[in-house]
Formats: C-alpha cells, structure tokens, sequence
C-alpha cells in the first residue's frame, strides 16, 4: 500500500506505451510538479508477483538456486512466481508457485511483507507469505518445468544459515533477503502479522 499524493500534486497529464510485452508494459508519463511545471517519468507498468518462505518442521527453509538472465548468473531465491493468471487471489498464486517449482503444500499460510521491488520506476508489488506445516505433493496438472526451471537447484538450508548468506553476500535476490529477515524476526519476536489475505 502506498500514500496517496495530496490533491492536485503529481498529476498524470498524459501517458503513452512505448512497449507491450508479455510480462511488462513501459509507459512514458508526463506528470505535474507540485512546485509547477511538469516531468516525464519511464514507468514499467507489471502484474506483481508473489514469493514463498517455506519453512519446514525443523526450522529450514526452501531456497532454489536459479539462472537470471538479466544478471547474466544464478540467485538463491525463495519460490516465487508472477501473478499473471486472470483473477486468481495471490495467495492461490503462492500455493500454485511452491506445488509447482518445488513440489510441497502447506498446513498453515501467513502473509509476511509486501514490498515494491524497484518503486523508482516500476509498480511491481511482491506479497511475501509464510508457509509452515510443509508436506510433499505432486506438480498441478498440466504444469510443465521448461526453460531456467529445467536447471534449478534446491535446497532446505537452516532459516538462520539463510539469514547470514543475506549478510555473505550469497543471497541477492530482493524477495529473498526481505523475505528471510522478516521471517527469522517474527520467528524470533512473534511479531503481528496482516491477515493472509491482505495486500
């Protein structure tokens, strides 16, 4: 959730598409300066994703080592995926993502953070959900691993472990360091959690 400009402050004048690709949309918006003339922003318009710590009986937690092609290398990441399925709620999209990329449910779901992953000029928002209670499942039918997923590796590493790759260095991927330090802090203080099905 993000505060909402005052009345009259930062308003769009015009947009236009300047690319519409299967994941992303770049717009170029001309928008009002508070302090008077006016700014063209870049924006990449995305629909938002969704990222799962799974954290098993035990206190590990599932990490999955996959290629990125933008960073031209393999991140440790949590199990995560675009939430680019017509009307379903993220939370169904988190339990899609883990039965799909490392095969296992969960008894027991919360909600963990929200973050905008890169606001200087996208939208992108990725909700961060707790699953405990993990079992082994099948993949969802007619699911198929192709491409970077062909090629992933995974692991159940101690949560405490995973917090001190974030600290090595070893964890870059901005879902899996948010994810891992907000966990092992609720895991640690209780912290209160929003609703499961909160955005």
């Amino acid at each position: 959730m993000s505060e909402p400009a005052a009345a009259g402050d930062y308003r769009v004048l015009g947009t236009e598409t300047v690319y519409d690709g299967r994941v992303i949309t770049l717009v170029r918006d001309t928008v009002a300066m508070p302090g008077g003339g006016d700014s063209v922003r870049e924006v990449v318009r995305h629909p938002g994703a969704v990222a799962v710590v799974a954290v098993d009986d035990d206190g590990k937690v599932v990490l999955l080592q996959q290629y990125r092609h933008p960073v031209g290398g393999y991140l440790w990441e949590l199990p995560a995926g675009l939430r680019d399925a017509d009307g379903e709620p993220p939370l169904e999209t988190a339990k899609r993502e883990l039965a799909e990329e490392v095969r296992m449910a969960a008894e027991r779901w919360s909600l963990l953070t929200t973050t905008f992953s890169t606001p200087g000029f996208c939208d992108e928002l990725v909700l961060v959900y707790l699953a405990e209670g993990l079992s082994d499942v099948d993949r969802p039918e007619g699911f198929t691993v192709e491409h970077e997923e062909l090629d992933m590796t995974v692991e159940l590493v101690p949560l405490a472990d995973a917090v001190q790759r974030v600290f090595d260095g070893a964890i870059r991927n901005a879902a899996a360091v948010i994810g891992l330090l907000a966990a092992a802090q609720h895991r640690a203080a209780g912290t209160r959690l929003r609703p499961v099905d909160a955005t």
